[in-house]
């Protein structure tokens, strides 16, 4: 019985053991298992860099290519920084968070550029690697939907078709809600997914990236909500409704 009692007390600290080494990882909660998580071979600053040097890139492209003129004249400053937000929204939607619509089961042990990306991001919100179903689900939409749209808003604008500020509206209302229940859900959690207060990974990471996504969308709707005001407005005031009612 003895000998039986020590056999099964090995055993049992052979598995915490075992469990210690499977959850060694840098994600919260600590007690995670995510057994086949294999360590980032890319630092932070490399990561980080690729991400501000490309979304760089982009905005310093649109804002190049927005200062010509145009179908409709020339852009304000104000839209072109507009269309600058649209461009980097472009990416991370359409090429990031698609990739983690596409590879999210890949990526705890993926070492692929996108794949550490999130696996750094992860460090601030683990519902990235554990492929939380609220998030995979929310970024599935957002990448497929937004992401294009972006692209659609940008080039509406560039054309000065009429609907350029309806794809405004809709693309902000998306992004707006998608990051409120973003903070909801994870409020709902208790904030365990992130190291609480930690001045990259929570405030940085979590916390400012994300609220990016709900400040400028409700600026953006409230420009759209303004303009499209104007227009009915004015189309009320001329009659043109009216007129075309009447030849009907």
């Amino acid at each position: 019985m003895i000998v039986g009692g020590l056999d099964y007390i090995h055993i049992t600290k052979m598995e915490e053991v075992d469990s210690a080494v499977t959850n060694q990882h840098p994600f919260w909660p600590r007690h995670l298992s995510i057994p086949n998580y294999v360590a980032n071979d890319r630092s932070m600053g490399e990561i980080l860099a690729f991400l501000f040097s490309v979304s760089g890139m982009l905005l310093l492209g649109t804002w190049a290519l927005t200062g010509k003129d145009m179908e409709g004249g020339r852009l304000t400053m104000m839209r072109r920084l507009i269309l600058c937000w649209f461009a980097v929204c472009s990416f991370i939607h359409g090429v990031i968070e698609g990739w983690f619509s596409l590879y999210y089961p890949l990526i705890p042990s993926d070492q692929s550029f996108l794949s550490q990306l999130w696996k750094e991001y992860s460090k601030g919100d683990s519902r990235y690697v554990i492929a939380d179903n609220f998030t995979v689900c929310m970024e599935t939409v957002t990448a497929w939907m937004w992401g294009p749209l972006s692209v659609w808003t940008i080039l509406a604008f560039l054309y000065n078709h009429p609907h350029r500020f309806v794809l405004q509206l809709i693309v902000s209302l998306g992004q707006l809600y998608g990051a409120v229940l973003y903070f909801y859900t994870e409020h709902r959690d208790g904030y365990i997914h992130s190291e609480l207060g930690h001045p990259i990974y929570f405030w940085f990471y979590f916390i400012f990236m994300n609220t990016l996504w709900i400040v400028i969308p409700l600026l953006l709707i409230v420009d759209a909500w303004m303009q499209l005001s104007d227009a009915q407005a004015h189309f009320d005031r001329t009659g043109a409704g009216k007129e075309k009612t009447k030849e009907e």
